[in-house]
């Protein structure tokens, strides 16, 4: 893997990453919720 020129886009590694980081921001979202009470609209003011 050392010798290999970077990639850029969808690879298999980012894709990868992508997917933990999102799973981790809904998990973290939805904990929000659960302790204040407000949903995340209304947390920012926007509601």
């Amino acid at each position: 893997m050392e010798n290999q020129a970077p990639k850029f886009g969808f690879t298999q590694f980012a894709e990868t990453w992508n997917g933990r980081l999102a799973m981790m921001g809904f998990v973290i979202g939805l904990a929000t919720e659960l302790l204040t009470g407000q949903g995340i609209l209304s947390q920012v003011g926007l509601m």
